[in-house]
């Protein structure tokens, strides 16, 4: 699924249109990476956490030759799925049921047809 995929199903399941769908895809996205650029973890209950980590310098081996090198400290992005998506990915639990067609818009009542006014003739002289 893509991110116009999910923000069409977004605005179907939700009752909204495909605008304020976006922009609230797009704010969750963009409050996620910020949240996590500043350092902070990030937890959906039920769904993912997002953190930045630090991971110090090591000692490695090239599988290549066998020699020792250092490994650099460096800083990663980790996505970790949580117990709900696990369960609900791995068919354990039940996936929440989506609206798959928008709800019909209820049809405006019709109006009576307006009576024609009749004129009445005069003469003239």
């Amino acid at each position: 699924m893509k991110k116009r995929e999910l923000i069409q199903a977004v605005a179907i399941h939700t009752d909204t249109d495909n605008k304020t769908a976006g922009r609230l895809v797009e704010g969750t996205i963009e409050v996620i990476l910020a949240t996590v650029a500043k350092g902070e973890v990030v937890n959906i209950s039920g769904f993912a956490k997002f953190a930045k980590i630090k991971r110090p310098a090591r000692m490695g081996r090239n599988p290549a030759t066998g020699e020792q090198i250092r490994i650099a400290a460096k800083t990663v992005a980790k996505i970790t799925a949580l117990k709900g998506f696990k369960d609900i990915a791995l068919g354990a639990a039940p996936a929440p049921k989506l609206q798959t067609v928008r709800k019909a818009a209820p049809a405006p009542a019709k109006k009576a047809p307006a009576k024609k006014t009749a004129k009445k003739a005069t003469k003239r002289r």
